[in-house]
């Protein structure tokens, strides 16, 4: 489907889609009207379609969600939609549902969305078997199965997550917010429970952890890890972030663009887009949202990658009070802050707090801070900074700029001149102008015009990195002619890019390809009868319908996870516990299992342990 490696980034609407290929992203993902896994971002056809043609002037790629479960009544109208997508010229559909599969489709390319549980080589060898031309693999993976479903697959794409929210359940395999309020992931919809405090308690009733947000993973942050990414067989780079806005998109996609290039240098690999992006600030991953950062699973287990005393912003460690006053405190750091930023402290109930910062000022003693408000903060708060609104500012007032290397030729004809231009992927406009030739009276200056207004791309797409004058002698050729020869000349190139931009298809295979299970339960997620014909077609005997149908969650698994609460509390016989990190069940000997949440209405989760000495393979359920 693509020619090179792939920089992946979120859009939210159609603002955010052009940031992101300024940025220098090669492709960019974003909600339908309807049928997105994110209901809250979708988008209309009509920008839509501006999108596509934006994109594609560079030859990055559009692709558009349609990844949510569907019921029998709305199957053709997805049909319908992802007709009209094709229509418009979008480059691939992400879709989960597989009654799609048994559905007239448009020769479109289909991405499995990592709604679809991708973690395994079979079940992603039997994706690529379907028809299905790239797969989104799921988070918690580490690199030796990326390797792995690598090694057993032949052409069907690989796509990480690299940065971003983490689902902390297998993406697709929750239904915990579906179970205790009728809103369902799967649909578009999640309420998020794993964003809530909880308390952990053993079987004896004892509380274990008060109040804690024991199921809020850290944000990923994979930066560090493309070269490794690269050589596991990663072809697609994805940003999470379809709720983000632009300033986010923009920090976020120039930092991984630096970094991919930097990476792909050594490789012999290339980019799948055209064009060069100008960065003109310093992109920095923690001066926008991000919950703390972790690689997750990648390297293995270990590390933390809760986030248990917040799932908001906390920001960057700025320093610790030591002074406060009634309106003022301050603060040892080395820090500059400044007007209008923002800033967070935890309380004396553990509570994340924030205010807004209307004036600094540096004293003797340090940093003399006055807030807008000034409740909470006491000596020895740290402070943290969550928003920076210098950088932020900068970013906006000078957002990346992207243009692709053209280089012009004007050559002497018998009746005239004409201007080639050829772009950096070989393609080539010819503008012929008949005119009467006069040598140029000073031709110094009439070879400094001709360079200085061919030149002028303007607030085109494209920049001048060369220009040959293939004349005989300098002539004189008036602003205007020149000027029109160059309009030309580019208007034409962008109509030709666009004719020549490689075109992927995609096609489905109506076989009877095994899946890889015989019998599926509601975490198969079959809600309508195409689906259900699907995987009977491909061997499966024995299907349950999807928790969407109203099925009764009462003691069944609503959650599994590769994340650990034991672990994470220091209690995991297998893994050592981080010694920078507190260890509740290290400190609290004689805990009787299973172990329990109880959430902040009193509903009551058994937690069910899968370890093993080979700890990549553990795993932790939730039960409703």
């Amino acid at each position: 489907m693509i020619e090179g490696t792939e920089l992946l980034a979120p859009a939210r609407d159609l603002a955010c889609g052009q940031a992101a290929i300024d940025a220098g992203a090669d492709a960019v993902y974003l909600g339908a009207p309807s049928f997105g896994a994110r209901a809250r971002a979708g988008n209309n056809l009509d920008d839509i379609a501006t999108l596509v043609t934006y994109a594609h002037t560079y030859w990055a790629r559009v692709y558009v969600t349609v990844n949510t479960l569907l019921y029998d009544a709305e199957v053709d109208r997805a049909v319908s939609l992802i007709w009209q997508l094709h229509a418009i010229g979008v480059d691939a559909i992400i879709i989960q549902d597989v009654g799609l599969l048994e559905s007239d489709l448009p020769p479109i390319p289909l991405i499995a969305s990592t709604q679809m549980h991708n973690h395994t080589p079979a079940r992603v060898r039997f994706l690529e078997q379907v028809g299905l031309q790239r797969a989104i693999l799921a988070r918690e993976l580490t690199l030796g199965e990326i390797r792995a479903i690598r090694d057993a697959t032949n052409t069907i794409e690989l796509e990480a997550f690299v940065h971003g929210a983490l689902c902390v359940s297998f993406s697709g395999q929750c239904a915990l917010s579906y179970a205790i309020g009728g809103r369902s992931g799967n649909r578009g919809e999640c309420a998020q429970p794993c964003r809530r405090r909880y308390d952990l308690e053993d079987s004896s009733g004892r509380i274990l952890v008060k109040d804690r947000y024991l199921l809020s993973l850290c944000d990923m942050n994979r930066l560090g890890n493309l070269d490794s990414l690269l050589a596991a067989g990663i072809s697609s780079f994805k940003i999470e972030g379809r709720l983000k806005d632009e300033t986010y998109v923009i920090n976020v996609v120039s930092a991984y663009r630096q970094a991919l290039d930097h990476a792909l240098a050594s490789t012999g690999l290339r980019r799948s887009s055209s064009g060069r992006s100008r960065i003109n600030f310093s992109p920095d991953v923690h001066k926008t949202y991000n919950r703390g950062y972790t690689p997750y699973f990648l390297h293995g287990r270990g590390a933390s990658s809760g986030s248990r005393d917040t799932p908001k912003m906390v920001g960057e460690p700025v320093g610790t009070v030591s002074e406060v006053g009634p309106r003022s405190f301050v603060v040892q750091t080395a820090t500059e802050l400044h007007s209008g930023d923002g800033i967070a402290f935890f309380d004396t109930t553990a509570t994340l707090q924030g205010t807004v910062i209307n004036k600094t000022r540096w004293t003797s003693q340090g940093l003399l801070v006055t807030p807008n408000e000034i409740a909470g903060i006491r000596v020895g708060t740290q402070i943290h900074r969550n928003h920076d609104h210098a950088f932020l500012t900068q970013v906006r007032k000078h957002p990346p700029e992207r243009t692709i290397d053209v280089h012009f030729t004007l050559r002497e004809r018998v009746d005239g001149f004409e201007l080639q231009a050829e772009d950096e992927d070989g393609n080539l406009t010819t503008v012929p102008l008949t005119i009467e030739k006069v040598l140029a009276r000073k031709p110094q200056q009439a070879v400094e015009t001709a360079r200085r207004q061919i030149a002028r791309t303007g607030n085109t797409s494209f920049h001048c990195a060369g220009i040959t004058l293939a004349w005989e002698a300098p002539y004189f050729l008036p602003f205007s002619e020149l000027n029109q020869l160059r309009r030309e000349a580019l208007e034409a190139l962008v109509s030709l890019r666009l004719a020549q931009r490689p075109v992927a298809r995609g096609k489905v295979f109506r076989d009877r390809t095994p899946f890889p299970e015989s019998m599926l339960s509601y975490r198969g997620n079959v809600l309508n009868d195409r689906a259900a014909a699907f995987y009977r077609r491909h061997g499966v005997k024995e299907i349950e319908p999807a928790a969407e149908a109203g099925l009764d969650l009462r003691k069944r698994i609503v959650m599994t996870t590769r994340y650990c609460i034991q672990e994470e509390l220091g209690g995991c016989p297998y893994v050592a516990a981080d010694a920078a990190v507190e260890s509740p069940l290290r400190a609290t000997p004689g805990f009787e299992n299973p172990l329990y949440l109880v959430d902040e209405k009193g509903h009551r989760y058994l937690l069910r342990f899968y370890c093993h000495a080979a700890p990549d393979g553990c795993e932790m359920n939730v039960i409703y």
